[in-house]
C-alpha cells in the first residue's frame, strides 16, 4: 500500500493536530509491514504557500529561511514521535516536484481557461469563499481580491465523481464525511481558480508553464505531491499500479481531496487514490489546534516532557473515529498511567516476577500451553482473537477500536491472574497458568508494536527467551 499524509503549511512549527494524522498513518504502514505487504509511506511540507510569505514577513526573515527553518522542524518529527516514513518530500525543494506540478498542468490544459475573477479571499485556507467569514475559523478578516486567474472547469466532473464515490470505487472514510462530499457535490460544481498573480503571491511558488505573471494556486501545487515524489519507477509501482493508494487527512481539507484531486487525476488521465481517510480535529480548550489561530500544542515537547509511548498512545486511544478530541495534559497522564504503567507494566511485571518466583526464570511447560478450565482458555482465545480484531479494526480505520483490541489482552490477563492466582497452585497447575500468561504477554508485544513501537520491543525481551530477564518497570507513572 501507498499510505500518504498532507503536506502542511510550515508558517509556524509543528502541532498535535498534525502530529494525530502522521501517528495515525505510521500505525497503518507499519501494521501492513508487519503482515508482510510491501508499504511506502510518505509525509512532507507544503513550502509555497502565501502564508508562508506572509509569517516570514512578520518575523522579518527571507521566506527561504523561515520554510527552511519550519519544515526541518516537521521532518525532526521522525525521532521523537517513532515514526517509519520512507520518503519526505518538500515542494520548494524535491527535485521532481516542480516539473511534475508542470506535466499534471499542461496534462489537464484542455480543461484550463483564463479570465477575471474576483471574491474574498481567506489566506488561512488558501481559497475564494462567497461570503464571510471563514468557515474554517481562522479570525483574519477575509480580503476581496480581484484578478485575471487561470480556472480549471471542475464543473464537468460532478458526474464523474458522484458514480466513483456513491460507489464506493472512491472510498471516503468514516461514512459522515463520505455523505458530506456526496451532498457537496449534489449541490453543482463551480470551476474552480488554480492560479494566483505573481505580484500578490510575492513571487514565491511555481510559475504558471507559459505564464510567469501568475503562479500555480498552491493547493494545486500542494496535491500534485502524491504523485510527483514518486520518480522514475516508483511512479510505475506505487501510483500507477499498486491498488491501494491511501490519503489520510484533516476534516477541513477534505474537498481538496475527495473532490480537486480526484477531479485533477481523472482531467489528467492518472489513477486515482482508493482510500481519503477523515479525522476530526484536536482541540484544546474546545478550541481547534491551528498555527494560524496560536492555539497549539507542541508534540515535541510532550514527548520530552512525558515520552512517545504516552503521547503516540493518547493521540489512538482517546481521537474517536468520528467527533473532536479535547486535549490536556492531565488526560494524557491519566490514560498513561491507567493503560501503560498500571495496565500493560504491571501485567507484564507481575508475570515475570511469577516466574522468576516459583520457577528462577524459567519457562518449564511451553508458553502457549492453556490448562484446562474456563479462566484459561478464555484468556487464550481473547489473545488469539486480538490479531484478526486489530485487522479489522484497522481496515475500517478506526485506530480507537484496534488499540482497544489490544488492551483486551490486558485485562482479560489481568482478570485472569485475580481469578487463577498461580501462587497459591500446585506446581503443575501454576506452571500451566504461566504458560498461559507468559503467551498472552508475547501476542500483547506482537499486536502491540504498530502502535508503540519501543514499548513492544521492552514488552518482547521482558518475556522472550527460554529464561526470562529480570523484572523492571517497563513504563514511568506520569502522575506526581
Amino acid at each position: 500500500m501507498y499510505v500518504t499524509t498532507t503536506i502542511p503549511y510550515v508558517n509556524a512549527r509543528p502541532h498535535l493536530g498534525f502530529a494525530l494524522e502522521i501517528v495515525q498513518a505510521d500505525v497503518l504502514a507499519r501494521h501492513h509491514r508487519r503482515r508482510g505487504e510491501p508499504v511506502r509511506f510518505q509525509t512532507g511540507t507544503d513550502d509555497n504557500s502565501l502564508k508562508n510569505v506572509l509569517a516570514a514577513e512578520a518575523e522579518g526573515v527571507p521566506v527561504r529561511e523561515l520554510v527552511d527553518r519550519n519544515a526541518a522542524a516537521f521532518e525532526a518529527l521522525r525521532e521523537p514521535l517513532e515514526l517509519s516514513f520512507d520518503s519526505f518530500v518538500r515542494t520548494s525543494r524535491h527535485p521532481g516536484h516542480r516539473a511534475g506540478v508542470e506535466r499534471i498542468w499542461k496534462a489537464v490544459s484542455h480543461d484550463l481557461y483564463r479570465r477575471s475573477y474576483e471574491g474574498l479571499y481567506c489566506v488561512g485556507c488558501e481559497q475564494f469563499y462567497p461570503e464571510g467569514p471563514c468557515p474554517d475559523g481562522h479570525e483574519a478578516p477575509l480580503q476581496r481580491v480581484a484578478e485575471e486567474n487561470w480556472f480549471f472547469r471542475l464543473s464537468r466532473y460532478r458526474d464523474p465523481l458522484l458514480d466513483l464515490i456513491g460507489s464506493g470505487r472512491l472510498r471516503v472514510e468514516p461514512a459522515a464525511r463520505r455523505n458530506e462530499v456526496l451532498a457537496f457535490l449534489r449541490g453543482g460544481l463551480d470551476d474552480l481558480s488554480v492560479s494566483r498573480s505573481a505580484a500578490r503571491a510575492r513571487g514565491w511558488g511555481i510559475p504558471v508553464p507559459g505564464d510567469p505573471d501568475q503562479v500555480v494556486y498552491v493547493w494545486w501545487d500542494a496535491l500534485a505531491n502524491y504523485v510527483t515524489a514518486l520518480e522514475d519507477d516508483d511512479h510505475e509501482r506505487w501510483w500507477v499500479r499498486e491498488p491501494r493508494k491511501i490519503h489520510l487527512v484533516g476534516k477541513g481539507v477534505i474537498r481538496f481531496h475527495a473532490v480537486h484531486w480526484p477531479a485533477m487525476l481523472l482531467s489528467a488521465g492518472l489513477p486515482l487514490p482508493s482510500d481519503i481517510v477523515v479525522h476530526d480535529y484536536v482541540t484544546a480548550g474546545g478550541r481547534k489546534i491551528s498555527k494560524s489561530s496560536g492555539v497549539t500544542v507542541d508534540p515535541v515537547a510532550l514527548v520530552r516532557a512525558y515520552g512517545a509511548d504516552a503521547v503516540r498512545w493518547w493521540l489512538l486511544r482517546e481521537v474517536p473515529r468520528v467527533g473532536d478530541a479535547d486535549f490536556t495534559e492531565e488526560r494524557l497522564v491519566a490514560r498513561a498511567d491507567e493503560d501503560l504503567a498500571n495496565g500493560i507494566g504491571n501485567l507484564v511485571n507481575r508475570v515475570v516476577t511469577m516466574v522468576h518466583r516459583f520457577q528462577d526464570g524459567h519457562l518449564t511447560r511451553p508458553a502457549g500451553d492453556a490448562e484446562a478450565g474456563g479462566a484459561g482458555r478464555d484468556l487464550v482465545d481473547v489473545t488469539r482473537r486480538a490479531g484478526r480484531l486489530v485487522d479489522a479494526a484497522l481496515e475500517d480505520y478506526d485506530f480507537r477500536r484496534a488499540v482497544a483490541a489490544v488492551q483486551a489482552i490486558v485485562e482479560a490477563a489481568n482478570a485472569y491472574v485475580e481469578r487463577a492466582r498461580p501462587w497459591g497452585r500446585p506446581p503443575a497447575e501454576r506452571e500451566a497458568s504461566l504458560a498461559v500468561l507468559v503467551a498472552a504477554c508475547r501476542e500483547l508485544a506482537v499486536q502491540l508494536e504498530p502502535f508503540l513501537p519501543s514499548a513492544a520491543a521492552r514488552v518482547a525481551a521482558a518475556v522472550g527467551g527460554e529464561r526470562l530477564p529480570a523484572p523492571r518497570p517497563l513504563f514511568p507513572r506520569l502522575g506526581r
